[in-house]
C-alpha cells in the first residue's frame, strides 16, 4: 500500500533526480528506491559492526587456536 507524504528538497537535489528517473519511470519510485537501498545498506553497517566486535572479543583465542592448527602441518 503506497501513501502519500510531502518532502522538501532543494532544486539542485530534484533536478539531479529529475535527470536520474528512468525513462518510463518517476520521481517517486527514484526516490523509494533510493531509500530503500539506502536502509538496506544502514542495517547491513550495523550488522557487519555487530560481527566485528564478536570478532575482536574472540580475536586472541582465534589467533591461538590457528597457530596450534599450524603447528600440525608438516613441510612436504
Amino acid at each position: 500500500m503506497k501513501i502519500k507524504t510531502s518532502i522538501t528538497l532543494s532544486e539542485q537535489t530534484l533536478r539531479a533526480v529529475d535527470r536520474a528517473v528512468p525513462t518510463g519511470s518517476n520521481r517517486s519510485r527514484l526516490i523509494e528506491d533510493a531509500i530503500r537501498d539506502f536502509l538496506a545498506r544502514r542495517t547491513r553497517a550495523a550488522r557487519e559492526a555487530r560481527d566485528l566486535v564478536i570478532l575482536n572479543r574472540s580475536a586472541d583465542e582465534l589467533n591461538r587456536e590457528v597457530k596450534d592448527v599450524l603447528g600440525y602441518q608438516v613441510d612436504i
